[in-house]
């Protein structure tokens, strides 16, 4: 497993790291990103299904990501325009804590509709790349920049560490792609392990 210095990156703020997100994902042409999502909780913000995951109003849940198929379609369109793809990797425990199950039944969607290619890894298959702390949250913009994302405790966002340094950027990516590349396709794994589950319980 790679290694992180954060001496060596920029510290960004939760504003200034989406701003500068959003403005290095969106020159990309030709080009593929890189996420490596590990925790298995979140505290999402400005989310209306995870607001109502939060009530325990699951039916509203499934509404609300109902309602997001066109916004995640033009997406796709726009990432196929640019010849652009986002790959996730999402590492998930047994037990999956209710915010997972959240979340993969919003993944599965992307990756039916494009907006995403997601694989599911199991935290069992990076037990040995753990021995000494948990994996952080990776993301690899275009092969160019590569965000450390930071978060408290208990999964409030704190912004992110950019690094440009080409060799941990690229070090980083191929880490990622190894693990996508013997990760299950989201569609399979919630199949057998996500819809089967009864409504969870927040």
């Amino acid at each position: 497993m790679p290694t992180i210095d954060p001496e060596l990156g920029v510290r960004l703020v939760s504003k200034d790291y989406k701003r500068d997100f959003r403005e290095r994902q969106a020159v990309i042409h030709d080009g593929a990103s890189w996420k490596l999502e590990r925790r298995q909780y979140f505290e999402e913000q400005n989310s209306p299904s995870r607001d109502a995951l939060t009530r325990g109003d699951w039916q509203e849940v499934l509404r609300l990501f109902a309602e997001t198929r066109d916004a995640i379609m033009a997406k796709a369109r726009e990432y196929d325009r640019r010849r652009y793809t986002f790959h996730r990797v999402r590492i998930v425990e047994q037990p999956v804590t209710p915010y997972v199950q959240w979340e993969l039944y919003s993944l599965v969607q992307q990756d039916e509709l494009g907006g995403n290619r997601v694989r599911i890894v199991t935290a069992e298959q990076v037990a040995d790349a753990e021995k000494a702390q948990q994996l952080p949250e990776i993301v690899v913009l275009g092969s160019q920049t590569l965000y450390n994302v930071i978060y408290s405790d208990n999964g409030q966002p704190m912004g992110a560490i950019r690094f440009t340094d080409q060799q941990q950027v690229r070090s980083w990516e191929h880490y990622i792609q190894s693990l996508y590349k013997v990760g299950e396709d989201i569609a399979s794994y919630f199949a057998r392990e996500i819809a089967p589950l009864p409504a969870p319980v927040p």
